[in-house]
């Protein structure tokens, strides 16, 4: 069994205590809120591959060539290239977070 310390205003605590005086079961409603945000993060990723997409189509490379060469100093530091570093960094912090939720 796992005692959770959260750290929230009082308000939130209330609301908290409410919900878990209303479900039957918590496991289930933790596994439930577990797959939520597993959710969440598997549409980010999907976005966030659209949005790469974007770049790769308009620049001819694929994002791992990209990031490769903008890492090692090889692509200048325009918007479009420091946008698109950053959102592959999004994507790859996105699949580290989903990975620890679905092991």
């Amino acid at each position: 069994m796992l005692n959770l310390q959260i750290n929230v205003k009082p308000e939130t605590e209330m609301k908290l205590k409410r919900i878990m005086e209303q479900v039957p079961d918590q496991e289930v409603f933790f596994q439930e809120l577990i797959e939520y945000r597993a959710n969440e993060l598997k549409r980010a990723i999907i976005n966030i591959e659209i949005d790469l997409k974007k770049y790769e189509e308009k620049y001819r490379l694929t994002t791992e060539e990209f990031y490769k060469k903008y890492e090692q100093g090889e692509m200048e530091d325009s918007e479009d290239f420091m946008l698109w570093a950053g959102i592959y960094e999004m994507q790859v912090m996105d699949r580290q977070k989903l990975s620890e939720l679905e092991t």
